[in-house]
């Protein structure tokens, strides 16, 4: 999915930026398909109903309101990029969101 030295010896940073962009609605069809297939997997390590995402929610223990928390903090960073006349992509806020919230 990446060979971005970000991501060396840290297999689930990748999967949890995934789970972020899924939450703000920015997941690429592409890497939906890709994680889709790779949920009976994901499911089988970390357990979760058979979703790719819920299996890394169940990896790390996050509540059931944690994709709510994530949009509404994508909301808020978008509007304090806007007024400070700065651009904020997805990928950006995903880094920032995990690097702050399951770094580690």
């Amino acid at each position: 999915m990446s060979d971005d030295k970000r991501y060396e010896g840290k297999p689930l940073l990748r999967l949890l930026e995934f789970y972020v962009l899924n939450a703000i609605g920015e997941l690429s069809p592409e890497s939906e398909e890709s994680l889709d297939a790779m949920a009976p997997k994901l499911q089988a390590i970390y357990g979760g109903d058979g979703r790719w995402d819920d299996a890394i929610a169940k990896a790390l223990h996050m509540p059931d309101t944690m994709p709510e928390a994530i949009r509404d903090m994508w909301k808020k960073n978008l509007k304090i990029a806007h007024n400070n006349k700065v651009t904020l992509t997805p990928q950006q806020f995903a880094e920032m969101f995990v690097d702050n919230n399951f770094a580690g």
